[in-house]
């Protein structure tokens, strides 16, 4: 019997990273309650336009621009939710993403707060002073309302030139749905205008990067250090239609027995069993936390000046060492940093520098020096080629040692796969360079550590420039019924530490600290006759800005909320 979820209890953004399916524009909006009463109108008001998760029939069927909200454990509180249901939430959403913030790596761990109490000076204003001991809670987030609009394309015809002309501005929904946002405020429901850099934007703005095309402005996959991203999100049960699934689950579901499987939908929708066979812990009544969910709510600023700095520098050691050009020592090192190549095909597929340039070659979207070509069609080539299984369809038990994807890679980090199975064995043939592979390795180890990512990048397109100081990164949105079990211990043991992958106290080359430890190492297969390359001069190119954790309830939960009738017993 196929296992069915009620998605239309469920909010769309759950189910969805909208930037997959063409919304790539975003704006977030923050609010504060001052009057209960003005809160839960407030709530009723745009619970009635939430997007949910029911299924678009056709392309034409989606909304232009989506809805949806959330809420801060301080927020259900102004909302008047019962003690009793509040004092059965999780602890880490009660206290909030600051008070977590040594566990997380926002703040130096070695450190107490009282030692560094200017740690937090670089976060934008709205979070300078949420939840900070003190306030008394009059600087505090208590609303997230998130819209995500399509591309203002007309009625062009789809994958037309002017249907590509058009792609660059967003729906003029967008910018209704933010006036219709703004009127609902009052003395009792405050929008918080302290966004930004500047401390006074109305919203967090997102949008995918931009990038020229043969002179037209297309909204790429990547991120602004120039990788590829967000290929390898989960796939859980009832997410997808069944034929759907079957395809969407290859590489990003759970490998149990040799085969893809989705995995448990209680790992990411509450009320749900997830892969302990067991419900996961819920405040009462049921129905409030029924087909819910947690988020973190993360602005990550990357610093593109420093990255680009690093990278030079260590390219160019590296070309040297190696004997080989300046283009395949920098190509070589970013995919040693990451686990992809700079246009999202994984080192676990292709290791190999030339393979890559014939991989993508023969995709059609490199061009014969191996240099992305900047036209549409290279451009849908890549998109089409990442949302295929054959992006996400690999493992890592084959390659224990990491000759092809090292060890302390980012998306080794992020998503372990197979590589934790106990059975797995380390070891290498001194004469062929050969590994040990354990074909039956499960992802028994790892699939109750999966997050799912939602959120957009912001800040200027790829042809601008871009430095330390630029206002750029990403929004990130991590959802999960367990931000203790799922997002934190990826953050905290995988991001920050390295031990499970035998990197001893190195975090990730990509999103870990690096004041203290700068190195990431880069193995190298005896048979190469090449040495391994560590890379030692690493900075922290990501810093959080600020954020909180939220709860995402579904649409029966937020008609308790706006009635009032949250009722425990």
């Amino acid at each position: 019997m196929t296992f069915q979820l009620n998605l239309h209890d469920i909010q769309g953004n759950v189910t969805r990273a909208y930037g997959r399916f063409s919304f790539p524009f975003a704006r977030y909006f923050f609010f504060q309650i001052r009057k209960p009463e003005a809160g839960r109108s407030f709530v009723d008001a745009v619970r009635r336009q939430v997007t949910t998760s029911a299924r678009w029939p056709e392309e034409a069927d989606k909304p232009t621009c989506t809805v949806n909200i959330a809420f801060t454990f301080m927020g259900l509180y102004w909302l008047e939710v019962p003690d009793r249901t509040l004092r059965g939430m999780p602890d880490v959403f009660i206290s909030g993403m600051r008070a977590r913030a040594s566990v997380l790596g926002d703040r130096n761990p070695a450190k107490t707060e009282a030692d560094d109490p200017k740690w937090d000076k670089d976060w934008d204003d709205t979070w300078k002073n949420n939840r900070k001991d003190g306030s008394g809670g009059k600087e505090d987030v208590h609303i997230l309302v998130t819209l995500n609009a399509q591309p203002d394309t007309g009625d062009a015809a789809p994958d037309t030139p002017e249907f590509l002309a058009r792609m660059k501005q967003p729906h003029p929904d967008l910018e209704a749905r933010t006036e219709w946002l703004k009127s609902l405020t009052n003395d009792g429901i405050v929008l918080i205008e302290k966004n930004g850099k500047s401390g006074k934007d109305p919203f967090q703005a997102a949008s995918a990067v931009f990038d020229d095309f043969g002179g037209l402005h297309l909204p790429t996959p990547r991120e602004h250090f120039g990788f590829t991203d967000g290929i390898s999100d989960p796939v859980f049960k009832g997410q997808y239609p069944p034929k759907q699934e079957k395809e969407a689950v290859k590489g990003r579901g759970k490998r149990m027995g040799g085969d893809w499987e989705p995995l448990e939908a209680g790992e990411f929708v509450l009320g749900h069993t997830g892969e302990s066979q067991e419900l996961p812990p819920t405040a009462m009544p049921p129905e409030f936390m029924q087909n819910s969910t947690f988020m973190a709510y993360r602005k990550l600023h990357q610093n593109v000046g420093s990255f680009d700095e690093v990278v030079a520098e260590e390219a160019a050691h590296y070309a040297d060492i190696m004997d080989v050009d300046a283009f395949e020592a920098r190509e070589t090192i970013l995919a040693k940093m990451c686990g992809r190549w700079s246009d999202g095909v994984p080192l676990a597929v292709v290791p190999d520098f030339a393979d890559w340039l014939a991989f993508g070659q023969k995709g059609g979207w490199l061009d014969k020096d191996g240099r992305f070509r900047k036209d549409p069609e290279a451009w849908g080539k890549n998109i089409a080629y990442i949302r295929t299984p054959d992006a996400s369809d690999f493992r890592y038990a084959d390659d224990m040692a990491g000759f092809k994807c090292p060890g302390g890679a980012h998306v080794r980090r992020m998503n372990t796969r197979d590589y934790l199975d106990p059975l797995n064995a380390f070891g290498v043939d001194p004469e062929t360079g050969a590994q040990p592979e354990n074909r039956t390795a499960t992802h028994a180890l790892n699939k109750r550590r999966r997050i799912l990512r939602r959120g957009l990048p912001y800040g200027p397109p790829a042809s601008d420039h871009r430095d330390d100081k630029t206002e750029q990164g990403v929004i990130m949105m991590i959802m999960c019924v367990d931000l203790f079990r799922q997002f934190e211990f990826v953050q905290q043991q995988w991001v920050q530490y390295g031990l499970d992958f035998h990197q001893g106290n190195n975090t990730c080359p990509m999103l870990g600290r690096h004041d203290e430890h700068t190195r990431h190492m880069i193995p190298s297969n005896p048979k190469s006759g090449k040495p391994p390359y560590m890379m030692t001069k690493l900075k922290t190119f990501v810093e959080c800005r600020g954020g909180d954790y939220f709860f995402v309830p579904s649409m029966i939960a937020l008609r308790m909320i706006a009635m009032g009738i949250v009722d425990p017993t």
